[in-house]
């Protein structure tokens, strides 16, 4: 009979006839599993059934005779052992895919994958010129692109869901590297009322105070932006609305449910611009700075410096003057 797999069980021994190599595969699994703290999460990850991933990830426990994980009932926990491998694999891994992106080159080819995080706003401008760029360039890699709020695709690059991603207002912290790549003008964003004509006058940060707003949820880092230059001048927003969504918020702006406090490429991204009375925020402007963050715990490969670069390129074609 098989012996239970508590995380505090000692993996049995292996037969005689067992192998006494590690699975690239399973080393792999592992390292996934150990980075999400989940078997159900790398599951959808890897696109791999769940009693699989587990299955694979105890034969390398076997193989090694080392407990790798402590299961319980809110996921997975790395043992000490677990965390050396998980260092080492990392490693490993990474040096398989330059092998392979080397070996590629020697046929004129890139090739790999990319994972990248974009805000809502600068989703909706870049996505579809960055895709049609990067098939052009690099036809034998794959390129995919997830929205996300900052934090939550922070956590990705951490956890490895991403390899690249541009974060509004972000820090350099032990896991994550940042580069700084331009700053967005913050403007309020209005119904245009019907017969207005000419350019919308700039209005002071404070009256902002006054205003409904339809905003994201915290910790939105335009919404924290906000909330922040306020309480310097002693007020907070009137918050009529909270959404996460450009979108949303576009259509509740049109609709007269309050203001919205934007950057300009999520404006000109709207399918009306000219239903919109967009006014500058002065004493003081609003800026966000934006960022390209990547894991500093993951060496970047050859095709992530390629979509990186790529991405800048993009965002100098598209971004508004």
């Amino acid at each position: 009979m098989s012996p239970a797999i508590p995380g505090s069980e000692e993996p049995p021994r292996p037969s005689a006839r067992a192998h006494r190599t590690v699975d690239l595969k399973q080393l792999e699994y592992f390292v996934r599993v150990a980075e999400l703290g989940s078997f159900t999460r790398a599951s959808v990850v890897l696109g791999v059934a769940q009693p699989a991933l587990s299955r694979q990830v105890r034969l390398l426990e076997v193989e090694l005779r080392q407990n790798l994980l402590l299961r319980n009932g809110r996921g997975v926990t790395a043992t000490e052992a677990g965390k050396l491998l998980l260092e080492h694999g990392r490693g490993i891994l990474h040096q398989v895919r330059h092998a392979r992106e080397a070996l590629a080159l020697v046929r004129g080819a890139v090739v790999g994958q990319v994972a990248l995080g974009l805000p809502p706003s600068l989703a909706r401008i870049l996505t579809v010129p960055l895709t049609r760029a990067f098939r052009a360039r690099y036809p034998q890699s794959a390129l995919s692109i997830r929205e996300g709020l900052s934090v939550t695709m922070e956590e990705s690059l951490v956890s490895g869901r991403l390899d690249l991603a541009l974060l509004y207002n972000a820090a350099a912290t032990p896991d994550v590297e940042i580069e700084p790549l331009f700053e967005e003008e913050l403007f309020l964003v209005e119904r245009r009322a019907a017969g207005a004509r000419g350019r919308p006058r700039p209005v002071p940060l404070r009256e902002l105070a006054r205003l409904p707003l339809v905003i994201p949820s915290r910790p939105n880092a335009i919404r924290m932006q906000v909330e922040t230059e306020l309480a310097n001048l002693g007020l907070h927003p009137c918050v009529a609305l909270e959404v996460d969504g450009v979108s949303a918020i576009h259509d509740l702006v049109a609709d007269g449910a309050g203001a919205a406090v934007l950057s300009l490429a999520a404006v000109s991204a709207f399918q009306r611009p000219e239903a919109f009375a967009v006014r500058r925020i002065v004493k003081p402007t609003l800026r966000c700075k934006v960022m390209l963050a990547s894991s500093s715990r993951r060496p970047a490969t050859l095709i992530q410096r390629a979509a990186a670069g790529l991405l800048r390129e993009v965002l100098g074609e598209v971004l508004p003057q």
